[in-house]
């Protein structure tokens, strides 16, 4: 017999985490939290690294910059869900039937496992030459820059903030130097009033400049996304 509106006999399909010896109480709720987020099952059901994957998909779907034959540039890849959804959207394999062939230059620090149809440098972008090294790789200029790069968590929010606005100011700087005229830089940042000096930077160079928050974006989380697009050249 059916139960009633109250959910009365309905099973709780949450996850429930117990407190473990030696595990912090912030540790618990965070793998409470994985265990119970859909995205992150998602990925794991559709072969992606990370649930980050779906940001760059909602957003590309958005504003469509990745498209076929783009070369694009992924600042700070690891562990590599940006550069998989970005392969076969530029057509970096060459599937047969579609107009042009793209190119995927995954950048990090790291060593990150290979990625087909993705071009993987060990490289610090911050360093002396970096744009010159990416340009050489790619043979040209760069279509689409994206970063999806965080600093570690200092657990101070004004101090995490300030770092990864810091990263995204690197990025662009990066951008400004490998974009071809027309072209889009995304990156994370975090809000909270820092970034203003970036985003007055970005709307001078690009011809259009969004801030976006993903639905994919946890809700309780102060990330969002610059997308900009018409780079100035």
């Amino acid at each position: 017999m059916a139960k009633g509106s109250s959910g009365r006999g309905q099973r709780d399909l949450t996850v429930k985490v117990k407190t473990a010896r030696g595990r912090k109480p912030s540790s618990t709720r965070w793998l409470q939290r994985q265990l119970n987020d859909p995205y992150v099952k998602r990925a794991r059901d559709e072969g992606y690294r990370g649930r980050a994957a779906y940001k760059i998909m909602e957003l590309d779907d958005r504003y469509g910059f990745l498209v076929p034959g783009a070369r694009v540039v992924d600042l700070g890849c690891a562990p590599g869900g940006w550069a998989q959804v970005a392969v076969p959207r530029v057509n970096a394999l060459g599937e047969a039937g579609a107009k042009s062939t793209g190119r995927v230059l995954a950048i990090d620090l790291q060593e990150v496992d290979p990625i087909p149809g993705a071009e993987i440098h060990q490289l610090d972008f911050l360093s002396d030459g970096a744009d010159v090294a990416i340009k050489e790789w790619l043979g040209g200029a760069a279509d689409v820059v994206m970063s999806d790069m965080a600093a570690s968590s200092s657990g101070h929010k004004q101090t995490d903030h300030l770092r990864i606005v810091t990263l995204c100011e690197a990025a662009a700087e990066l951008a400004f130097d490998v974009l071809d005229p027309g072209g889009t830089f995304v990156a994370k940042v975090l809000q909270g009033g820092a970034e203003a000096g970036l985003q007055a930077e970005l709307k001078r160079r690009f011809a259009s400049v969004a801030n976006v928050k993903p639905p994919a974006s946890r809700q309780d989380s102060s990330e969002k996304f610059v997308v900009a697009r018409g780079f100035r050249g």
